[in-house]
């Protein structure tokens, strides 16, 4: 990897889920380390694998790995930290508001954005301190803190007492409340970022065109705050080493026409390919050979399948999605799983029994709803939710009424403050809530659904304003029959799409715990582009194929009790012929 052969002294990776952002991260560490340098890895992940990476049991303080001398590794927990700020601003009005209120607070410092700031904070303790650090010679962070957390803390008005005053906002603003007596390790830690000479970012994707617009979305901005020191991995390359196999053949295709095809605004980065790796990056044997090309071989014999058979297909779903006639799916999942294509595909297959069904996608790209669209299937219409249109409507409503009194300078950190990811949560949400009633007289399909977090946000919400209003005023009936419609297994089903690997089925594990919270039970698990289906003869797909064993019987044995695999497909998955050859229940049509 070759910005290994100059590395500044920090080293931040940063990618979507499930793209290798651990492993390339564990990986540059121990090479660093081999060299004889000190070297410190944290993460800030709070579901964390670099003990299963490492080998080692690890802890918030560094702990170092025996079998590579000079290499240290510490986990923070930024749920930990996220709860102490949760208490230090709720726990004062224990007893003073009511109940109801209370509860809306706790809940509103329970989203994406307080684990966010809390994550930051702890890194910037040891980003922003330099004597936290002097004993080593680098530090590298298996995460970076998003461009929405940087330019909130450099805001001078986020370090006013407006904040100390804000305990309504759904956002940030309450959880950057409590961070306030850091005010200069957090300005030294900004500056470090955007230091190229201390300071590299690294940039984790993968060869796919998702991926790749994510990473160029991080990149651009990211640099427009001055982090311009920025290096471009792309995971998984592959190169098939078996002519005959189709399968092999048609993945280094699409992975080669994904590349050439790559967005402007990192195709210029300098850039280290990451050959695909056969099995899963675990150990630190598997972290040395990292970037180095090499003939994979494969003994059937001695790699004996953990599993005699697989789950079924998505199309063994359709019966069950389709017996009341009509109710609302969802496909809820990290971004890069394929929700949006499973969707899409439950759409076109109830479509195609008759029922009279809505797909409604947030993809930004729109490829799927365009190439339906464009055929025109009879029962089938498809609209789609503009985040960025919504959010924009948000915000304005916001701006003119909670930002009217505002001065200068609150105003500045409102807007701010609605730049956040947890405003386009909220915004999507509400745009989201007329498309679900409409699942009282048909199907309604959708690719995105609010969080667990947001669920509770608007029932804690519902619940401090009956306090307030005691019932004087009415909810409109959409709203109120929003919850329960959600809670309703009969009305409402929840399809949790995934990978069949380690990282997207942990993050799908805590998005199924998020949804249990708010009393939702999930229909069943979608495991997507899984090569177990398939006949494969490459050995490195052989490997891989083997490899996804465990965490599909992982998901079926303790997460979940309906799970359908989907084959990874030779053919991007548009159009109807693509998205029929997802619910296939055919064998000879799926791949």
């Amino acid at each position: 990897m070759q910005f290994l052969n100059r590395p500044t002294r920090n080293l931040f990776f940063t990618g979507k889920g499930g793209v290798g952002k651990t492993s390339m991260a564990c990986a540059s560490a121990v090479q660093l380390a081999d060299r004889g340098l000190r070297v410190l890895l944290v993460s800030t992940d709070p579901a964390s694998n670099l003990d299963e990476v490492l080998g080692t049991s690890l802890a918030s303080e560094p702990t170092p790995i025996e079998s590579v001398p000079n290499l240290f590794a510490m986990n923070l927990d930024p749920e930990a930290a996220a709860a102490e700020y949760r208490e230090r601003m709720v726990g004062p009005y224990r007893g003073v508001l009511p109940d109801a209120a209370v509860a809306s607070m706790e809940e509103q410092f329970s989203g994406s954005c307080t684990l966010e700031i809390a994550a930051f904070d702890e890194f910037a303790k040891l980003l922003g301190d330099k004597e936290a650090t002097s004993q080593f010679d680098h530090v590298v962070f298996d995460t970076a803190p998003t461009g929405h957390t940087l330019r909130l803390l450099t805001l001078p008005s986020a370090w006013s007492g407006y904040i100390e005053n804000n305990t309504t906002g759904t956002s940030c603003l309450g959880p950057l409340a409590g961070l306030q007596a850091q005010t200069l390790i957090y300005q030294q830690t900004v500056e470090a970022l955007a230091d190229g000479d201390r300071t590299t970012l690294v940039l984790v994707t993968r060869p796919e065109p998702s991926a790749f617009r994510e990473a160029a979305r991080t990149s651009s901005e990211l640099q427009e705050l001055g982090v311009r020191n920025q290096h471009l991995i792309v995971n998984g390359v592959f190169t098939s080493q078996t002519p005959s196999d189709e399968i092999a053949t048609a993945m280094q295709r699409r992975g080669d026409e994904a590349i050439a095809s790559m967005p402007d605004a990192i195709a210029g980065l300098d850039r280290s390919s990451v050959p695909l790796a056969s099995t899963g990056l675990m150990g630190v044997d598997a972290l040395r050979r990292v970037g180095q090309s090499s003939v994979v071989s494969f003994d059937d014999a001695a790699q004996a399948p953990v599993i005699d058979q697989h789950p079924e297909g998505l199309g063994s779903l359709i019966d069950e999605l389709s017996a009341v006639g009509h109710g609302v799916i969802l496909a809820m999942g990290k971004g890069g799983v394929g929700k949006t294509t499973v969707a899409a595909s439950v759409a076109v297959a109830l479509a195609e029994r008759g029922f009279d069904v809505h797909l409604s996608t947030t993809d930004p790209a729109a490829h799927v709803s365009a190439t339906i669209a464009a055929d025109e299937l009879a029962g089938l219409t498809v609209g789609r939710i503009d985040p960025a249109k919504e959010t924009a409507d948000y915000t304005a409503e916001v701006m003119q009424t909670a930002g009217k009194d505002l001065d200068a300078s609150g105003k500045a950190l409102l807007e701010e403050d609605l730049r956040s990811p947890c405003t386009e949560e909220i915004a999507v949400f509400r745009a989201f809530a007329k498309a679900v009633s409409e699942g009282e007289n048909r199907f309604v399909v959708l690719d995105t659904a609010p969080t667990g977090h947001t669920i509770l946000l608007l029932d804690s919400a519902l619940a401090y304003h009956r306090e307030v209003t005691r019932q004087a005023s009415q909810m409109p009936e959409s709203v109120e029959k929003l919850l329960p419609r959600l809670r309703d297994p009969n009305f409402t089903r929840v399809l949790v799409v995934t990978l069949p690997e380690a990282t997207p089925v942990h993050e799908a594990a805590r998005l199924q715990q998020d949804l249990r919270r708010a009393e939702i039970e999930p229909f069943a698990w979608v495991i997507n582009q899984s090569l177990v289906p398939l006949s494969v003869t490459d050995p490195t797909l052989r490997k891989r194929q083997h490899h996804e064993f465990p965490f599909i019987e992982e998901v079926r044995s303790t997460l979940a009790t309906r799970v359908a695999l989907v084959p990874w497909q030779s053919e991007p998955p548009t159009g109807l012929a693509g998205l029929r050859r997802i619910v296939a229940t055919d064998s000879s049509l799926i791949q």
